[in-house]
């Protein structure tokens, strides 16, 4: 006897019974783009409806996302002046600080969460200071700015730091900087496996972070290499991580697995911006069921174990979800 598999395919109630992941607004983090000045919402081609924007109209973006049912964002700046430190990072002025000031007043409800780098803020896009004979990122000195930078943003009223820069140690670094300075209830989500991916394209466009010279090959993870992908995400739940990630996404479901079956703590991925990109302009060409492609693949991270997804389609998503 052969098993009749598809029985319990045939009446949607079964099939809904039986489904085992879901999707819900509640898991989606939506990314906002800051930068200084008043009324300002500049769009950028590689990046569709998404935008840099002044404080004044990221507020205004809260109240969208708040009505929609998304609680939970992350901040990247774009500074006014660039230097080989990133000088803006660490300052109790610098936008991001600023921007956390200004949505914690108006939104104490929000989930504030920060990108954790430099490389918005340096004149040579690079994620720290560099260290001119390794021609790459000093690991040990990034990790003293990025403690600095951590702390400003938490005196701010960040309720999440994220650090992305991929500097070996850097979870041991901030845990030790925060608990110490008395923040110790704020958890650091790690991007703990970030590949050095061409997926990055339309951010660094919106972001402002291309690289002056060479690549970050030197300090992100080689998307050929899946080993050494898993044990840095077990290695920063060893330094005290309280979330980990993976980024990208889309492609590189098998390590999001890898993880999940290796970690008991709480998983994200990064759905990032070439990815958002190519259905971006597969719907407007027409290509596909945009909307239920959409859908399709945030249920395939969380098929593939993600508990928390960052997605620029999130208030798509959530309008779907809300029947809206």
């Amino acid at each position: 006897m052969f098993k009749r598999l598809r029985r319990v395919r045939l009446n949607s109630v079964v099939r809904n019974l039986i489904e085992e992941n879901s999707l819900r607004v509640q898991d989606l983090i939506y990314p906002l783009f800051i930068t200084h000045g008043e009324n300002v919402k500049n769009a950028v081609a590689s990046l569709p409806d998404v935008y840099q924007l002044s404080i004044d109209n990221a507020l205004k973006e809260c109240a969208k996302l708040s009505q929609l049912g998304i609680n939970a964002i992350m901040l990247f700046g774009i500074p006014s002046l660039k230097d080989s430190i990133g000088s803006e990072a660490l300052s109790e002025q610098g936008i991001i600080a600023q921007a956390l000031c200004a949505i914690k007043e108006k939104f104490p409800h929000l989930l504030l969460c920060v990108d954790l780098c430099f490389c918005e803020y340096t004149d040579h896009g690079h994620c720290g200071i560099l260290n001119p004979k390794l021609q790459s990122v000093d690991n040990d000195l990034t990790l003293e700015i990025l403690n600095q930078q951590a702390l400003v943003l938490a005196k701010a009223g960040a309720d999440l730091i994220a650090p992305s820069g991929m500097m070996d140690g850097m979870i041991l670094s901030l845990r030790q900087a925060l608990d110490d300075a008395g923040f110790l209830h704020i958890p650091l989500m790690s991007y703990s496996t970030k590949f050095a991916s061409g997926y990055y394209g339309p951010f660094r466009d919106v972001a402002q972070s291309t690289p002056s010279f060479g690549d970050r090959k030197s300090y992100q993870q080689n998307p050929a290499n899946r080993r050494e992908a898993i044990l840095e995400s077990l290695e920063d739940e060893a330094q005290g991580a309280d979330i980990l990630m993976v980024k990208p996404a889309l492609a590189y479901l098998d390590i999001v697995r890898d993880i999940r079956e290796r970690s008991l703590l709480p998983l994200a991925v990064y759905n990032v911006s070439g990815e958002y990109a190519m259905l971006k302009f597969a719907q407007k060409a027409g290509l596909i069921d945009y909307e239920r492609v959409l859908i399709e693949t945030m249920l395939c991270f969380k098929r593939a174990g993600a508990d928390i997804i960052i997605t620029y389609h999130a208030k798509e998503i959530a309008k779907l979800l809300n029947g809206i």
